[in-house]
């Protein structure tokens, strides 16, 4: 043995490269990452936790498995109070930032599935694959936390009558209501009362000039290209994020890097 060594030096050093990787990789952070089979995403970022403002980018991924941008970047709303981490794909234990909740007027950040479309009209432009629900007066979004049917979508065989059901209404003759995608958050069948609902793309108000309750809201010029670009068979989904986070978990993730 050489002196001044010790059988034990190889242990040090690896537990030091151990502790230099899951510096720079948390668990919680290296754990997940975007699904090979998802070939389009929706990428938001938001310049921090507290800000209603968003950049929405639309990416392809190419047959090398590098991710393309698609058209320029659009502008949105997101919740009047900003973001707070959602119920969705990505890991959420041991990150920093707000948890979302119902009413907290912030929009759920992370990776999330897109759902079905919905809106007045009686068909729109799409996708085969993508559906569309015509939505009536006995269209329903649950959004009490105490009912079974929490955060689903309830279609009544006769217009709403009761006050409960008049809450829950789809069809308000709203246009910021008008045409909506669903942002699978806090989604079924895993749903956990209380931790936010009724989370969709849908129009904004003002022109951008209001914030929303916790969706993300667009033109609805953006919002018809969104849904005539998305291809279900392609496995979208739909990333919001706060821009130091992005930076954080971008590489990690396998997320595409500007």
């Amino acid at each position: 043995m050489i002196a001044g060594t010790s059988r034990r030096a190889p242990f040090f050093f690896l537990s030091a490269a151990l502790c230099f990787f899951f510096a720079f990789f948390p668990p919680e952070v290296s754990a997940f990452e975007i699904p090979d089979k998802t070939e389009q995403l929706l990428v938001g970022k938001a310049y921090d936790w507290n800000s209603s403002y968003v950049s929405i980018q639309k990416w392809s991924r190419v047959s090398n498995g590098i991710w393309k941008k698609e058209d320029v970047a659009f502008s949105g709303r997101l919740g009047s109070k900003g973001l707070a981490w959602g119920r969705g794909l990505h890991p959420v234990e041991n990150m920093d930032g707000p948890r979302k909740k119902e009413g907290d007027s912030r929009a759920p950040c992370g990776v999330f599935e897109l759902g079905d479309t919905y809106g007045y009209a009686p068909a729109i432009e799409k996708s085969q694959a993508m559906k569309y629900h015509h939505v009536v007066e006995g269209d329903l979004w649950v959004e009490d936390p105490e009912s079974p049917q929490y955060n689903r979508h309830v279609r009544l065989d006769r217009p709403p009558s009761t006050d409960w059901e008049n809450a829950q209404q789809m069809r308000l003759n709203d246009p910021a209501h008008s045409l909506k995608l669903f942002i699978a958050h806090n989604a079924p069948p895993d749903v956990v009362p209380g931790m936010g609902s009724s989370i969709f793309f849908h129009v904004w108000r003002q022109g951008g000039g209001r914030p929303s309750a916790g969706c993300t809201t667009v033109s609805e010029m953006h919002l018809r290209e969104i849904i005539r670009w998305l291809e279900p068979r392609t496995y979208p989904l739909y990333v919001l994020l706060p821009e130091s986070v992005y930076k954080e978990v971008g590489s990690a993730w396998k997320l595409p890097q500007p």
